[in-house]
């Protein structure tokens, strides 16, 4: 799972669009507002070193600083572990991207390397502690010797440091990424889908709503079995129908199982109401406004037959299918 996991979310950070908003909603650095996005693009990120052992760097793009032809190269990494020498790992990728060029002849006239902004993109559950700035990894040694040391410095996004309320106003690609990912519940899955679907809705746009659902797809659907194959979806849209589907018929299993434990009927009622409001939600979601009767029908229908409804909104095609 991890590879899909790491696979989708390259495949979602190729995406012109999403690197842009990750520059303009994440780095609140003066440069920044000097970038020509017009003239972004993906670069290469396959570099082998001189003993040929091959390296696969994660997403590299460039884009025109200013009027000028100075490029600045964004070099990204995924990490879902505190890696405490980081900074080294990253000097060594920026090296071999400054090897490629120079090999490459792709250097401008007046033979200069150009900037390197390095990202870490970490989405562990412990907070990022690894020191950004390489200095604070090497032995301090007096009379000197400090001005031959390497220096780099790289930008952490710690996805779990953000604030949801923060976060939630932004209408920003990776603001929705980073919600979907630390999402405590269904309710907020269910809002930022909404919300996807509502940025991306543009013929335009049919590219990044596939990556996006490819990346749904690996992250929030993975399968229950271990053999069995994720089910392939084709867009946002179907993503949110299939959770429309899966969520009630979890929550139905879930509420078996506590019954099969002896809960107390006053609990059980509770969940009726609980399953009643997933439910509405659940109706809306894959069939658009509901007409106050059949609000008023879930409301007031018992557990019992808001199970036959959880079961019959997985194949019905209609509200009439569901309520005839």
């Amino acid at each position: 799972m991890k590879k899909d996991h790491d696979h989708s979310y390259k495949l979602l950070f190729s995406e012109p669009e999403i690197i842009i908003d990750l520059l303009q909603g994440f780095v609140h650095e003066a440069w920044v507002n000097e970038l020509d996005f017009d003239t972004l693009e993906k670069v290469s990120g396959s570099y082998v070193t001189d003993d040929l052992r091959a390296r696969e760097d994660d997403v590299i793009w460039r884009v025109k600083y200013q009027q000028s032809w100075i490029y600045v190269y964004l070099l990204i990494e995924f990490q879902s572990t505190i890696d405490k020498h980081m900074a080294v790992r990253l000097l060594t990728y920026v090296g071999l991207l400054y090897q490629d060029l120079i090999k490459s002849r792709q250097l401008p006239p007046d033979k200069l390397l150009p900037p390197v902004f390095p990202v870490v993109l970490y989405n562990g559950k412990k907070r990022w502690n690894a020191a950004t700035e390489l200095k604070d990894l090497i032995v301090k040694l007096p009379g000197g010797l400090e001005q031959y040391l390497p220096s780099l410095k790289y930008l952490i996004l710690d996805e779990g440091s953000y604030d949801p309320n923060e976060l939630s106003p932004l209408k920003n690609l990776v603001a929705a990424i980073f919600q979907l990912e630390n999402s405590s519940s269904d309710d907020d899955i269910f809002e930022v889908l909404s919300k996807l679907i509502e940025w991306l809705s543009t013929p335009e746009q049919t590219r990044l709503r596939r990556s996006f659902s490819i990346w749904l797809n690996r992250v929030l659907l993975p399968s229950d079995e271990p053999d069995q194959q994720t089910p392939k979806v084709n867009d946002l849209v179907e993503i949110k129908t299939m959770l429309a589907d899966r969520i009630p018929q979890w929550i139905h299993e879930g509420e078996l199982r506590g019954e099969a434990r002896g809960e107390a009927r006053g609990e059980a009622l509770g969940e009726a109401r609980g399953e009643a409001n997933t439910l509405l939600k659940q109706l809306n979601l894959k069939f658009g406004t509901l007409p106050i009767e059949i609000e008023q029908q879930v409301n007031s229908a018992d557990k019992k037959q808001l199970d036959r409804w959880v079961e019959l909104i997985l194949t019905a095609r209609s509200l009439e299918e569901m309520f005839s």
